[in-house]
């Protein structure tokens, strides 16, 4: 039997806050690229092609890979994993941060991608070695949730302040000081992670890993592309026909394999499959908001990449403030429901954002929107954590974390996909962002009734103590 890992609550407490902080900057590292991007275009001379690889180069390994780096933080153990991961993601990040051209940008952001895609799922293994209580482990992860929504929104903000201030050179500072945050708590603080004990280790599933990572990848790549080249173009429907059949030909594999890279039944679970649907909505709102916002401000309203930033520290703020009260509410409606409750909310936010014309002020017409956003993204990013990983075993864990962690980051790029189509059927381009806030919220309130309707219908997972 494996042993426990009991760490004190002091430690365990700072543990926590290091590992929710390196998450947070995972998530933070797709985002601080999007506010520089004109700069770094006319630094390096860039085409429109070009920047679509730089936008899209952290993001595609990152997802492709992380059901694997779930399989090795399994198999090698969460913690060596973390350290490694960490160890690949600062190197890039810090080369990046010298880049003396494009292609070395480019290099180190797919480098930075496959660092992030081994930390996260090990982030989650080590996590639920730190938790090893199922109730502990939930209101752990009621906080998790909103965490990774908080690091999107904080790498606008930081990005645009230092690329106004400074250079857009400085932003890679943060992911190099928070790994080496990371790598000097994973030998003391951090618990070694069940894959480290007695028992079995799973098989690593190279060829399901292959199919998986090529499938993600680029179907995600043909997904970013239909904004600068439409659906019908040879750069969407080439990698996106070739990346769903990669995905068939995966899960194909994985019924016949021992020890398959993603178990069949794991996301079929209707606990979990509540949770990451949830877990992809919410991360796709905040993304849509996050970006067709920052095009509104300052393609319509002239507004600087600083002020720009700036208009979203209030929705920093209320994710913040909400997370801190999303665990007891949590406790008392259940996760589902309160996924449904921040759905709700949220699209409540949306449909007020569908208001906005050439004139829009920021106050009134703005600010009361992307509140109500935040407040409800935040409630169902908590909800939906604590469902997607619920019931998972310690030798699970990066399994769990590497699932939960691709809903998140293929919601935002399935999300903006579909949502910018929608806006593109508009001649006007206000009147196409209003129709895809409209468009969004509708989404939000079916999924809200779904999820109030499962509720009813599932047990939910512990996040207090047993009596």
């Amino acid at each position: 039997m494996a042993p426990k890992h009991h760490a004190p609550p002091t430690a365990g407490s700072l543990a926590f806050v290091i590992l929710a902080t390196v998450q947070a900057t995972l998530i933070f590292t797709i985002a601080l690229i999007t506010v520089p991007l004109p700069i770094i275009a006319g630094e390096f001379g860039l085409t429109a092609a070009d920047l679509l690889l730089v936008l899209a180069a952290y993001g595609l390994p990152f997802s492709g890979l992380l059901l694997f780096g779930g399989r090795l933080a399994d198999r090698f153990g969460g913690r060596r994993m973390f350290a490694i991961g960490l160890i690949v993601f600062g190197v890039a990040s810090a080369i990046a941060a010298l880049a003396p051209s494009y292609r070395v940008l480019v290099a180190m952001r797919l480098l930075q991608g496959v660092g992030g895609a081994m930390v996260a799922p090990s982030a989650m293994a080590v996590l639920r070695a730190l938790f090893p209580e199922p109730a502990a482990f939930g209101r752990a992860m009621v906080t998790w949730g909103g965490v990774s929504v908080l690091g999107a929104v904080l790498g606008f903000i930081v990005s645009g302040v230092l690329t106004s201030w400074i250079s857009w050179r400085w932003m890679f500072a943060v992911p190099v000081a928070v790994s080496l945050l990371g790598l000097s708590a994973s030998a003391g603080l951090l618990p070694r992670g069940v894959s480290e004990s007695t028992e079995r280790r799973p098989g690593l599933d190279p060829l399901g890993a292959v199919f998986a990572t090529l499938g993600i990848s680029l179907s995600s790549f043909a997904l970013i592309a239909t904004d600068d080249h439409g659906w019908r173009s040879t750069m969407v429907l080439a990698p996106l026909l070739t990346g769903l059949v990669l995905l068939a030909a995966f899960f194909a594999i994985e019924r016949r394999v021992r020890d398959p890279l993603l178990p069949p039944g794991f996301i079929l679970e209707p606990v979990r499959l509540t949770g990451l649907f949830g877990m992809f909505l919410a991360a796709a709102g905040s993304g849509v908001v996050n970006f067709v916002l920052s095009l509104y401000l300052q393609q319509i309203l002239g507004w600087s990449p600083f002020m720009t930033a700036m208009a979203f520290v209030p929705f920093a703020v209320a994710l913040i403030v909400m997370g801190r009260a999303a665990g007891p509410l949590v406790g008392r409606f259940g996760p589902a429901r309160m996924t449904g409750i921040g759905l709700l909310i949220a699209a409540v936010g949306l449909a007020l954002l569908t208001q906005i014309t050439p004139d829009t002020r920021y106050l009134p017409g703005l600010l009361p929107g992307i509140v109500l956003v935040a407040v409800g993204i935040s409630f169902a990013f908590s909800g939906s954590a604590v469902l997607s990983t619920a019931n998972v075993p310690q030798n699970r864990a990066g399994l769990a974390g590497g699932v939960m962690n691709t809903a998140m980051e293929l919601g935002p790029t399935v999300g903006l996909a579909i949502l910018m189509a929608v806006a593109a059927t508009q001649i006007d381009t206000i009147a196409g962002y209003a129709w895809a806030f409209g468009t969004a919220a509708v989404a939000y309130l079916v999924a809200a009734l779904l999820s109030f309707a499962s509720g009813r219908r599932i047990a939910a997972p512990a996040t207090h103590p047993a009596e």
